[in-house]
């Protein structure tokens, strides 16, 4: 069937489209229909459907006699560490984990919060979550204890899943101080925490507090998988807010699984047995579909790889992993690629290596230009996918189904909507745009299986966020294009969240930091571009009158709060101070202008603007860090 096909058999009947697709899963109990709106404009999928997400990725596969395939392979170069784990040890795994945390207390609705590196013990933790109905939260073990205290205090964890430590090329990560202080900052405290403990760094564990990760489960009865309801969460999962504030996206179990289960088919064709590799985070959405669900609900074998694509150790280690493990569908942010691009650009480590069993890169995560599709294309001999989605919906909102059809390439789009998605672009008013006009790009509701319901205990900033500007539409903070072929182009945020290195960023955080460094009277973030990770954020602070401290003393000082309470993560390491910052005569502070400027892009002068010389002190301040050099 050719995916127009697929696409109209959704359109005319969606009803009975997504109930043929949760036949793919097994049930405790059937739903007796796929979608409930009887509370529009919010939806839920599979509501009176009984279901285990544990069961549908681990225990079904080791019940049909297939316990001897491999799950998960964990190739972590910054250890030098290679193992694998087979379906039936990962039951094992998971089934004893489970049950120690149930002795703890740890019950279905139950939070907890796992703060881990790339280690199949993450993969384990969420797993043994949804075992017992207990609903998951990971936090990015780069994030500061700032970050993940507000993280507690949203989400309430019974209990705290942890690391030692982390691994990065040259240096360890002390995760156990950042969790130390994130609960010390945190008004919600947790019962307990459970520490794996990492040889290159053994943590001290806080007595009647923190137990040792082995030492929990010892004697410990394994726990069976606990039915829940089709639209008990199985996760929260923050995604930046920009007020700073996060936003806690919901995952509804059913409609998660039959939704990933349905990707990994048609979008990224991978069979029971492939080997699937997302070189993500399990703290990103990323991991949570494509390292941790995605692949096992469909019994293929997914990498948890712990390095970075270059020196670990050197550019050529994607393909050595891709080689080594035969994988066939391999999925990461454009950023990672052009990092090798930059260290290899002939592609000459790439010559060392049999990739010949790979049928396909995906890119995500941010905007793949041209010359990193292109570069990849002519190295690799396959088809580059691009495809966008977001934390929101947790799949593919647009992308070239290869499970479905070949479509041909567009560089520069992720190609078409998926099934479950109706997306249009609207004006300012909700009227429709025509085939070419750049608009605001949203999505008919109800959204499909698999995305978000609602946000964590704040329905009324889930409906202001995404509902309320275009009603009858789900909003997705993306402006773009359709073309005359159905083919969607993303051009730009419609708000101020950028994108480092696949990663969105508030900028409303860390203007909040910088706010808080007590020279500081006002400041403005702003995403300028960047070569190797798409964007960086770049600071300007005005200091309260009266200070006369030396400018570099002030600017390294912002730099380091940022760091230490949004953490390495945003990548900020720019800062400038200025006399004043250009604003609309409201006081709106114009910071897409000042994009522009550093960007060195052509812009119209806003017509609002309350004085324009600002901008040339801008542009001049700008210059001083290397951009707006034209």
């Amino acid at each position: 069937m050719a995916y127009k096909d697929v696409y109209a058999s959704w359109q005319s009947d969606p009803e009975g489209f997504w109930m043929k697709a949760a036949e793919e899963i097994d049930w405790v109990q059937k739903p007796s229909k796929a979608l409930w709106d009887d509370n529009a404009p919010l939806y839920d999928w599979y509501r009176d459907g009984l279901v285990n997400g544990c069961y549908n990725a681990v225990d079904r596969h080791v019940e049909a006699g297939n316990g001897e395939r491999t799950a998960i392979i964990y190739d972590s170069p910054v250890t030098h560490t290679k193992h694998e784990i087979s379906y039936a040890e990962l039951q094992n795994r998971v089934a004893g984990l489970a049950g120690a945390l149930r002795a703890k207390g740890v019950e279905k609705g139950d939070r907890v919060i796992i703060y881990m590196p790339m280690v199949p013990e993450a993969l384990e933790a969420m797993l043994a979550c949804a075992r017992i109905g207990a609903v998951h939260s990971v936090v990015f073990g780069g994030f500061a204890a700032h970050e993940l205290a507000v993280r507690i205090d949203d989400c309430k964890p019974k209990a705290i899943i942890a690391a030692s430590c982390g691994i990065e090329p040259g240096r360890v990560v002390h995760y156990k101080p950042l969790l130390d202080g994130a609960i010390e900052q945190s008004q919600h405290k947790p019962d307990f925490c459970v520490i794996f403990q990492r040889e290159q760094e053994v943590a001290k564990l806080e007595e009647g507090r923190d137990y040792d990760w082995h030492a929990f489960q010892y004697g410990v009865e394994p726990a069976e998988c606990v039915p829940v309801e089709g639209d008990h969460p199985a996760y929260i999962l923050y995604t930046s807010g920009t007020t700073g504030q996060p936003k806690g996206v919901i995952r509804a179990t059913a409609g998660h699984l039959v939704a990933l289960k349905w990707t990994m088919t048609n979008i990224y064709d991978t069979q029971p047995g492939d080997v699937f590799w997302a070189a993500s985070d399990v703290g990103w959405v990323v991991g949570h579909s494509y390292i941790c669900y995605g692949p096992l609900i469909n019994g293929s074998t997914a990498i948890v790889f712990e390095g970075k694509p270059v020196g670990t150790p050197d550019a050529g280690t994607f393909w050595r992993v891709i080689s080594e493990h035969k994988v066939k569908s391999f999925f990461t942010a454009p950023t990672a690629f052009r990092a090798i691009k930059r260290d290899d650009p002939k592609g000459e480590y790439a010559r060392k290596y049999d990739l010949s069993g790979l049928r396909a890169l995906y890119l995500a995560g941010e905007r793949a230009d041209p010359d990193t599709i292109n570069w990849a294309a002519d190295l690799l001999k396959v088809p580059v996918i691009d495809h966008w989605w977001q934390t929101e919906t947790g799949w593919a909102i647009a992308a070239n189904p290869l499970g479905i059809e070949e479509l041909p390439i567009k560089v520069g789009s992720p190609s078409v909507a998926m099934p479950g998605y109706d997306v249009q672009i609207l004006d300012e008013a909700g009227h429709q745009m025509k085939p070419g006009e750049l608009g605001a790009i949203a999505i008919k509701l109800p959204l499909p299986p698999g995305t978000l319901p609602n946000l964590w205990q704040a329905e009324e900033r889930f409906k202001k966020s995404y509902l309320n500007t275009f009603p009858g539409y789900y909003e997705t903070g993306d402006a773009g294009m359709i073309d005359e072929d159905g083919y969607l182009y993303i051009m730009a945020r419609t708000d101020d969240v950028i994108n480092v290195a696949g990663h969105r960023l508030s900028t409303g955080a860390m203007e909040e930091v910088l706010a808080s460094h007590p020279d500081v009277a006002e400041c403005a973030v702003i995403g300028v571009t960047d070569e190797l990770k798409g964007q960086l954020p770049l600071g300007f602070v005005c200091l309260t009158t009266g200070v006369n401290r030396p400018h570099d003393e002030i600017t390294k000082e912002c730099v380091k709060l940022v760091r230490d309470q949004v953490g390495p993560v945003a990548a900020f390491k720019l800062a400038v101070v200025v006399d004043r910052l250009p604003k609309t005569r409201s006081g709106k502070i114009l910071r897409a202008t000042m994009v522009k400027i550093a960007d060195n892009a052509e812009f119209k002068m806003p017509a609002t603007i309350d004085d324009p010389a600002i901008l040339d002190e801008i542009k001049e301040a700008l210059q001083t860090l290397g951009y707006a050099k034209s």
